[in-house]
């Protein structure tokens, strides 16, 4: 456990920015006007990353939005200005060279890479390469879109690049003897949890390695909003979550404060890419449109608190997952 003088020296220290759980997207823009700034958000088209599209595109940004399904992306998306849509599967990493490539050769600069997709509590299935499917999508389809993409953000000069975690980063950490698993009976839980500790890490080596050329790094819990996201809960795990009501119908804002809005879920990530609070700082991991504090890890705490534990905020540890992701994607940031 890390002592008192160990989290004091933790770059995890609240701005008291003056926002919180209840600040929607917009609100955490601040006026920043973003004209003229390049976007990339992936799942820019469903829950909490269409909201983010929205308020960026509006905000004066052209934002790209990588998409699976054209058609339903397309028809979540009409009538946001400055949107432009890019045909791109996380699970496929000849798709993600594809789509990276065509943003390099129009030869524009990145302001924003905001890797918002993601998969939880799915089947046991794999990608293209035979890796297990939450940690291949959430962490390193994202690894290796960031690589590709690194000549772009090294040229803005003032990139921001925000990963979208989650509390469930405290159900595991990386386990770097069985990742895929391989050896252990799987667990969609713990698959989800893996890669969400994966995305805190990726944080932090990113925002070490980019800092030289402007680029800072950031991780978000977005915070609790029932989206298509939880497709996969079983009415159990949702009922043990709160998410049904009293008839069994998802709900969306619980009169207790628990679940946000899909407004106020955006607000973290909207905050963490554009508003200038976070001007000079970077490698940290948000929650409530602020930067949280390191907690110890501590499995009876469950998800009903802030804070995130070490496993997914070390600096050693993020540089193992650094070097493992390089090995499994065969892909390496350029100097």
């Amino acid at each position: 456990m890390n002592t008192f003088n160990e989290y004091n020296k933790s770059p995890q220290k609240p701005l008291a920015s003056g926002f919180g759980k209840e600040t929607t997207a917009q609100e955490a823009l601040g006026k920043r006007d973003l004209s003229g700034k390049i976007a990339i958000v992936t799942g820019g088209y469903s829950g909490i990353g269409l909201e983010t599209t929205r308020i960026l595109a509006e905000a004066g940004a052209t934002v790209i939005v990588p998409v699976r399904t054209p058609e339903k992306a397309a028809a979540a998306l009409a009538g946001i200005p400055r949107v432009e849509l890019e045909l791109m599967d996380l699970m496929n990493p000849a798709s993600i060279d594809d789509f990276a490539q065509r943003f390099l050769n129009s030869e524009r600069k990145l302001d924003i890479l905001l890797n918002s997709a993601g998969i939880m509590a799915v089947p046991h299935l794999r990608d293209a390469r035979g890796f297990e499917s939450h940690f291949a999508t959430n962490h390193l389809g994202h690894f290796q879109l960031t690589a590709r993409l690194w000549p772009a953000l090294k040229a803005s000069g003032n990139a921001r690049v925000v990963s979208v975690s989650s509390r469930a980063h405290r159900i595991s950490g990386v386990d770097f003897d069985d990742v895929n698993f391989e050896k252990r009976e799987y667990n969609r839980q713990i698959a989800y949890g893996q890669s969400k500790s994966a995305n805190a890490l990726f944080a932090v080596t990113l925002d070490r390695i980019g800092q030289p050329h402007g680029v800072r790094a950031f991780s978000v819990h977005p915070g609790m909003i029932v989206t298509e996201l939880w497709r996969h809960l079983t009415d159990d795990e949702l009922r043990y979550l709160g998410a049904l009501d009293e008839q069994d119908r998802r709900v969306t804002l619980d009169k207790n404060g628990v679940f946000k809005t899909v407004e106020q879920g955006a607000a973290t990530s909207v905050w963490c890419a554009a508003n200038t609070q976070l001007d000079g700082k970077g490698g940290v991991y948000c929650e409530d449109v602020d930067i949280t504090i390191d907690i110890p890890v501590n499995p009876s705490d469950a998800l009903d608190s802030s804070g995130i534990v070490s496993w997914a905020s070390d600096p050693s540890i993020a540089e193992r997952l650094w070097l493992l992701s390089e090995e499994m994607t065969g892909v390496k940031f350029e100097n």
